[in-house]
């Protein structure tokens, strides 16, 4: 067996090496999983809130919930559950469930609007639905709207009426031997609605296969052991937290240690308690732990390794040097395109680029490919800036009831990212700027044209056009530039106020300009490009968030 020696001296077992310890499968996720299982059944598999289940008792709580799934609530190959939710084992379960019985899972952001809500599970044609007790009432909502052939659970008990899936499935275990309906690799595990240029959500629909070359691919990307403990603090309706921390634990034969939310408050305690030696974060995340009150910090806290981008020189000097993380890698990718580009874990590491191709470690499995092309589709002068193309194993299989959409995102087989990139002299990626009319805050992808489109229904707005500028703590912040109709005014306050109930908290704008007119294309769209430009916007804005102290 392979292996190399770690930065502190400990023996690591290569990447390949720890895929080769678990049987071979058949790219499935219920294969995937089986293989650990019968590796090491009594192992840990999951831990959440003081409650650890081994790899036989999370293996048996999936074969339930399939079985119930299949007998109770007639859900068949091809069919689509949602979840609403914050982070719980039940997802988890959930995902493995309808996978094995050849079934979708559909997760959204728990905090949706109804709308918003409404709109993805009435695109995604959910047969069921399951929302943590915050979330109940917009599910009982949708599911009026939806019909009464659309089932509810909650995932945990609570203020409610409500039966929890626990519950619903104890109660069906006395059933005969579980009932199985075989699932391809070729089949669709997941769909992740993400904000496009259209202003509606798109389904980007994923494969079990994908699913599975992701995750072990992560094994890769970030060496991880047998032994690994992955502290999953992001949601988990983000392919970070599904296919990185659920998937790459598993992928290693470690532990998931779930969290329902970030707290930075309690980020170390918890880390530290829990025994975590790996998290994915957002760049919001770590300069935010990176200003805590250094009181907040555990030096007994085992992590090594973090996964986050973009970074900065500040956020790598307290990582590393104050809270002793020696390893973070800078990353790239998108929810069509899982596990693409990073910076190679034994560098060099390059802050502020993407990194290079990063290829799952079995050499049988075909290496990731990308261009840089002009707008007319030809590939650009070494360090030139163009468009990244990526053509992956981990594709997404195209965006779910959107033939059009999925044609206009490919060219010639490759997938158009729509981010403007640059290659330096040692083949490192550069991000250089979006060019979608999408906006990324805190993480998420937020489409500038569903806030021109919400805000422009505003009665006393004429136009309205929302761009990201930048934020404190990496990433960007919203800025909404607003014209007003004649004789019309609003104070921003007033207009945020007006917005809260049609949208998400996370694409609520941060600053507010009143402007005389919007520029516009020769199409007549919005010249964001324009407003970009324009360094007066960003100083004359109202900033909200200061305002709100």
């Amino acid at each position: 067996m392979n292996a190399r020696a770690s930065q502190a001296g400990a023996t690591l077992v290569a990447p390949l090496d720890v895929l080769r310890l678990y049987r071979a499968h058949d790219f499935t996720l219920t294969g995937f999983l089986a293989a650990r299982v019968a590796a090491h059944p009594d192992k840990p598999a999951l831990l959440f809130e003081g409650e650890t289940w081994s790899y036989r008792q999370f293996d048996a709580r999936i074969a339930r919930a399939a079985d119930w799934l299949l007998r109770e609530m007639q859900v068949r190959a091809g069919d689509r559950v949602g979840v609403l939710s914050s982070n719980h084992p039940s997802t988890v379960v959930l995902m493995f469930a309808l996978a094995r019985i050849g079934a979708t899972m559909v997760p959204a952001n728990p905090d949706y609007r109804l709308d918003e809500a409404l709109y993805v599970f009435r695109h995604a044609q959910v047969s069921g639905l399951v929302c943590s007790p915050a979330t109940l009432q917009t599910g009982a909502a949708i599911v009026r709207e939806l019909g009464s052939n659309v089932w509810l659970r909650a995932n945990e008990c609570g203020d409610h009426d409500v039966p929890t899936l626990e519950q619903s499935v104890s109660a069906h275990a006395a059933h005969a031997a579980p009932a199985t309906c075989a699932a391809s690799d070729r089949d669709t595990a997941l769909i992740i609605y993400t904000s496009g240029t259209t202003g509606f959500p798109k389904g980007a629909m994923h494969s079990h296969r994908g699913y599975v070359l992701t995750a072990e691919a992560f094994v890769g990307r970030l060496h991880l052991q047998p032994e690994e403990r992955l502290m999953c603090v992001m949601p988990l309706f983000h392919i970070n937290a599904l296919m990185y921390s659920v998937g790459g634990a598993l992928a290693c034969g470690g532990c998931l240690v779930l969290v329902r939310r970030f707290s930075a408050s309690s980020f170390w305690r918890f880390a530290a308690e829990t025994g975590a030696t790996e998290v994915n974060l957002v760049a919001a995340a770590g300069s935010i732990l990176a200003r805590r009150p250094r009181d907040e910090f555990v030096p007994g806290h085992r992590i090594t390794k973090m996964f986050i981008a973009p970074q900065t020189q500040e956020m790598v000097r307290v990582m590393t040097q104050e809270f002793h993380v020696p390893r973070l890698i800078e990353c790239y990718g998108m929810t069509e395109i899982p596990g693409v580009i990073a910076n190679p874990f034994d560098g060099p590491h390059k802050l502020g680029t993407m990194g290079l191709i990063s290829p799952h470690p079995d050499p049988a499995v075909p290496v990731p490919e990308a261009r840089i092309v002009d707008d007319d589709g030809r590939d650009v002068a070494a360090g030139c800036e163009g468009e990244l193309l990526i053509r992956t194993p981990t594709l997404m299989q195209g965006y779910y009831r959107d033939a059009a959409l999925t044609e206009a995102a490919f060219r010639d087989g490759w997938f158009a990212t729509g981010d403007m990139v640059r290659q330096d002299d040692d083949g490192y990626y550069v991000f250089v700027a979006r060019k979608k009319d999408v906006i990324r805050r805190k993480g998420e992808n937020v489409s500038g044209a569903e806030l021109d489109r919400i805000f422009g229904e505003h009665p006393a707005v004429e136009e309205a056009a929302a761009i990201g500028v930048p934020a404190d703590l990496g990433e960007e912040e919203i800025l909404l530039a607003v014209h007003f109709r004649p004789g019309q005014s609003l104070e921003p306050a007033e207009l945020l106020a007006w917005a809260r109930d049609r949208l998400a908290v996370h694409k609520l704008p941060r600053y507010v300009v009143a402007v005389d007119a919007i520029p516009h294309t020769p199409t007549h769209k919005p010249a964001k490009h324009k407003l970009k430009a324009d360094g007066t916007l960003l100083a004359r804005a109202i900033d909200l968030a200061a305002a709100s102290h």
